[in-house]
C-alpha cells in the first residue's frame, strides 16, 4: 500500500501506533538496523520491489479443490487467445515452467532480479488464524539462507473463492482474523523472516504490507499487540503499509506507516474524468463489435496501457504513499471472459518511458521503494520473468532506468 517517505517522519524511526516505548531494546539484539539493513542495489536510493506469487507448486489443499497437480501453470497453459492480437497464451522462455520448491527456482530469480536492477522481492503470505498455505518457499528462503537476496510480507488476507471458475460465492477457505492468541501465534511466525539479515527494514523497522486492512475490525488492537511484539524482539517498531487496491483505502491512516498503490487499480480507480469517459465508450465499442462479430454477448473490458501510464507518471505522490508499477495485465486465464480486464496498446517502450518518469518522481520525492506488480503473475500477465516472445525485454527496460546493481 502507499508508504509514508522517510523523510516526512514526524517522531519515531516507525511512525505508527506505539507499544510501550518506555521498553528497552536489547543493544546485543541481532537485528538492529546499523547491522542487519539490506543495502539498496542501485545508485538511487529508491529501490525497486516486485510482488512475487508463490504458488507455482503443489499443495493438498489446491489438489482438492482444482484437480490433481494444480498450480498456478495449470491456469497458465490452459490460455487461448480470444481475439485478434490477443497474446495468449503466454510462454515462459525455453519452456521454464519451474516448481518454486525446488531451490534451485529460486536462486535463478533471484540472480535474474538482482542482475537488472531489482532490490528485492515482496512475497505474498496466507495466514487463516494459525492456518496457512503456500508457504513452503518462504519457508525454504528462511531455513536455507538463501539465496542472498532481499524480500519482504505481504499478508494477502483474503478470503479464497473459486472466483476462477466463477464460483464467487463458494468460499474455499474462510478468513478469521482471530484474537490475541492468534495474532500472537501470527507475529512468532513472521518474526522468523523478521529477524533475517535480508529483510527490508525502514529504519531498522521491518516492513510488512497489508492487503485488504480494512476488513481487519480489529486492526488497531493486532497492530498494537504486534508492535509491543516487534519491540521485545529487539527492534524499534514496525513500519507497517496498507495496500491502496481495488477495495479502496483503509481510512484509519493513524494505524499505518505507509500506503502502496497497488497497480493498475489504484490508477484506474483514479483516473481523470476525460479518461474514464474515453475507456467507457471504447468499452461500448468492444461489446459491439464483440456481439457483431458472434462472439457471444460477452466481452472482457480493456484500459488503455498508454494512457494508464501517463497517468501513473504525471499524477503527484501524496505524502505517505509508495507508488506501484505494473508490467502488462491479462486476467482472462484466471476469470471469466466477462469478469476479465485486458491492458490494450501495451509495448515495452511505453513501459520504459513512464517508469523512467516514475522512479524520478519517487526518487526526487525521496521515497524509499517503488511496489511492481509483478515478477510472476503469469495467470494475470504481468511478469518480470522473461517469455517466449518478449524475453527479458521488461526487465532490461528496469535495468536501463535504475542501473546495474553495485557490486
Amino acid at each position: 500500500m502507499p508508504d509514508r517517505r522517510q523523510t516526512q517522519t514526524p517522531v519515531s524511526p516507525c511512525p505508527g501506533r506505539t507499544a510501550d516505548a518506555s521498553m528497552r531494546i536489547d543493544p546485543d539484539h541481532s537485528a538492529t538496523s546499523a547491522t542487519l539493513a539490506p543495502r539498496p542495489d542501485s545508485p538511487s536510493d529508491t529501490r525497486v520491489l516486485a510482488f512475487l506469487l508463490p504458488q507455482f507448486h503443489r499443495i493438498p489443499e489446491n489438489d482438492q479443490w482444482w484437480g490433481e497437480g494444480f498450480t498456478e501453470w495449470t491456469n497458465v497453459r490452459k490460455a487461448r487467445a480470444h481475439f485478434r492480437g490477443h497474446r495468449q497464451p503466454r510462454v515462459p522462455l525455453h519452456d521454464h515452467y519451474y516448481d518454486l520448491s525446488d531451490p534451485r527456482t529460486q536462486d535463478w530469480q533471484a540472480e535474474l532480479a538482482r542482475a537488472h536492477g531489482l532490490g528485492g522481492f515482496c512475497y505474498y503470505h496466507y495466514w487463516f488464524a494459525g492456518r496457512q498455505l503456500l508457504q513452503r518457499p518462504l519457508d525454504a528462503l528462511l531455513q536455507r539462507r538463501a539465496p542472498d537476496f532481499p524480500f519482504c510480507i505481504t499478508w494477502a488476507n483474503e478470503p479464497w473463492t473459486r472466483t476462477w471458475d466463477g464460483g464467487d460465492r463458494h468460499v474455499l477457505m474462510p478468513q478469521d482474523y482471530g484474537h490475541r492468541d492468534d495474532w500472537i501465534a501470527h507475529y512468532r511466525y513472521l518474526e522468523k523472516a523478521f529477524l533475517d539479515p535480508r529483510y527490508i527494514r525502514v529504519d531498522g523497522c521491518p516492513v510488512i504490507l497489508i492487503y485488504r486492512s480494512a476488513s481487519i475490525a480489529e486492526c488497531e488492537a493486532m497492530l498494537d499487540c504486534w508492535r509491543e511484539l516487534a519491540l521485545r524482539s529487539g527492534f524499534p517498531g514496525l513500519h507497517v503499509a496498507s495496500m491502496l487496491t481495488v477495495f479502496g483505502r483503509d481510512e484509519r491512516s493513524h494505524l499505518f506507516d505507509a500506503y502502496v498503490e497497488f497497480e493498475p487499480f489504484y490508477t484506474r480507480a483514479h483516473l481523470p474524468a476525460h479518461l474514464r469517459v474515453s475507456e467507457k465508450l471504447a468499452n461500448g465499442v468492444s461489446r459491439l463489435c464483440w456481439r457483431y462479430l458472434g462472439r457471444g454477448p460477452y466481452a472482457p473490458r480493456s484500459s488503455d496501457y498508454r494512457a494508464m501510464w501517463r497517468a501513473m507518471a504525471e499524477r503527484p505522490l501524496p505524502p505517505g504513499h509508495y507508488p506501484g508499477a505494473f508490467v502488462d495485465w491479462d486476467n482472462t486465464p484466471r476469470r471469466r471472459l466477462d469478469a476479465s480486464l485486458v491492458m490494450r496498446n501495451v509495448d515495452v517502450q511505453t513501459f520504459r518511458d513512464g517508469f523512467s518518469r516514475l522512479y524520478e518522481k519517487a526518487s526526487r520525492a525521496g521515497t524509499p521503494f517503488i511496489f511492481i506488480n509483478a515478477w510472476n503473475e503469469w495467470a494475470e500477465g504481468t511478469y518480470l520473468e522473461p517469455d517466449e516472445e518478449l524475453g527479458t525485454a521488461y526487465l532490461e527496460a528496469i535495468q536501463s532506468v535504475v542501473g546495474r546493481p553495485r557490486a
